[in-house]
């Protein structure tokens, strides 16, 4: 079944209890699930392709790690771990002379 929806964007223009709302048409999109289960969205030509995959991006990582058992303090500790290691390796490219 599709479900046609309008983003709005509500801009409120002075200060309580004395202000006006602007609603600014942003994009209209189309949300409807096919016969095999897929979820299809039809968005309009105005849509930032770019910013519209880094949405796509972090819903696969949702996805990814939906059963993860490992806590965020982990993850962080992994990424500061290999961001530093990473650093090592490369600080040379970025400093001259490879030192601060």
């Amino acid at each position: 079944m599709a479900m046609p929806c309008t983003i709005f964007q509500a801009v409120i223009y002075g200060n309580q209890p004395k202000f006006f709302l602007i609603l600014k048409k942003l994009v209209t999109m189309l949300v409807e699930r096919t016969n095999n289960n897929k979820i299809v969205i039809t968005l309009s030509s105005s849509v930032d392709s770019f910013g519209l995959q880094r949405l796509i991006d972090y819903v696969k990582y949702l996805e990814a790690t939906s059963k993860s058992k490992l806590k965020q303090e982990d993850v962080d500790k992994l990424a500061d771990e290999v961001n530093a290691s990473w650093w090592e390796k490369n600080r040379k490219r970025f400093i001259k002379g490879g030192s601060l």
